[in-house]
């Protein structure tokens, strides 16, 4: 049982983004070494030992959050999961590739090849997603990268700087013939010549643009992580307010999962224990919220054939169908769907053919929006209900 795991954890190493990762992290780190006992000489004084060993400690931590990130994973939605509550499965998409329903926050992700759990992005630097069990590792290894590399880059400069500076002023004192250069400390004319330099040189430009790049990603996942989101429900709410302004409704949009305050929403990611809060299937939410508040469901209020330029649904409908090779479903007036994404005149989503309890057939394809009405949920009634209706 041990043997293909470990195949297939050697395979996730072998693949560019990890390659590349590891190679700036070997290079920054081995040539920091170097030159830091160049520099800084650590079993001579205590500043020496401290910057030597935090240059260490930068290392060490930043390898072990990636390998964390790596391959500890993201956590997946169980193979053939569905709902305690039967009635909840209408509420949920159907993965026919994981033969099971999509649990809240989860999504699939087309490279992993399954449901993952809280879906933040597939990363092709660790070549795995970033989700409910690695989203702290790999949050803390964005955030000591670049402090690591800023110590680094600190310690590319003092040496080349010193390097450069003694050895001028070594040959200045050889040509004087001054005698104090025999006095001179051996570590401080220890070879650094144009190699090193370039050696140097190469890792100050690795470790300033790692700082750079690594540094907007930390900054982009705290965003997300202070409003308990990650960045597909960021863009789910940011298309939901969209559509609100767009059609001019009186309704609100609440993101059910933000817990109220930026420590509240904190810990539901860093935790003292290493171990995430809850089990990455049922989610907390905010008072007043559902947790199916993000499910966006449509009932038919007229039939549509299917076909692609549908003449009787308007001029407007039937000139701006979508230009792709998706299909398109036909519906009947009470049909249930879920909508995924969607245009000014058109929307793509999933209806439910049979009951979805016992398994529920889905379709998916392409309608016109004016077929369909929104079905809210209504978390009090815990049942559904038809029209436009102030959103949870």
């Amino acid at each position: 049982m041990g043997s293909p795991g470990g195949l297939r954890e050697v395979r996730r190493l072998c693949h560019w983004g990890p390659l590349v990762a590891l190679s700036v992290v070997i290079v920054c780190s081995a040539t920091a070494i170097a030159d830091a006992v160049l520099w800084y000489w650590p079993l001579d004084t205590a500043g020496g030992s401290v910057n030597f060993i935090m240059l260490i400690n930068w290392t060490v931590m930043i390898l072990y959050n990636y390998f964390n990130a790596m391959f500890v994973g993201p956590g997946y939605v169980p193979l053939g999961w569905t709902p305690e509550k039967s009635q909840d499965c209408m509420y949920l998409q159907y993965c026919k590739v994981c033969q099971s329903y999509k649990a809240p926050r989860s999504h699939h992700c087309r490279k992993c090849n399954r449901c993952v759990m809280k879906m933040d992005h597939h990363c092709p630097w660790i070549n795995n997603c970033c989700g409910y069990q690695n989203h702290a590792s790999f949050t803390l290894f964005l955030l000591l990268a670049p402090l690591g590399c800023i110590h680094a880059s600190f310690i590319f400069v003092m040496t080349m700087y010193t390097q450069l500076y003694n050895r001028i002023s070594f040959g200045w004192s050889s040509v004087k013939i001054d005698m104090s250069a025999a006095k001179r400390d051996p570590r401080t004319i220890i070879p650094f010549g144009l190699s090193a330099f370039a050696a140097s040189l190469f890792a100050l430009g690795l470790a300033l643009g790692t700082t750079i790049a690594v540094g907007m990603l930390f900054i982009i996942q705290m965003k997300v992580i202070l409003t308990n989101k990650t960045s597909i429900e960021s863009w789910i709410e940011e298309k939901a307010k969209d559509r609100i302004q767009y059609y001019q409704t009186d309704e609100t949009f609440i993101f059910p999962y933000d817990m109220g305050s930026k420590w509240k929403n904190f810990k539901q990611v860093f935790t003292w224990s290493g171990i995430p809060e809850g089990d990455g299937l049922d989610w907390p939410v905010r008072e007043g919220c559902h947790r199916y508040s993000l499910t966006v469901r449509y009932r038919a209020i007229e039939d549509y054939s299917g076909v692609c330029c549908p003449v009787t649904k308007g001029v407007k409908t039937f000139f701006t169908t979508p230009c792709t090779e998706e299909p398109r479903i036909a519906l009947s007036k009470g049909d249930l769907i879920l909508a995924t994404r969607g245009l000014k005149h058109w929307m793509y989503g999933e209806k439910i053919l049979n009951s979805a309890g016992d398994g529920g057939i889905r379709e998916r394809g392409w309608f016109p929006r004016k077929c369909v009405e929104k079905c809210q949920y209504d978390s009090e009634m815990d049942q559904p209900v038809d029209g436009e209706k102030k959103s949870r």
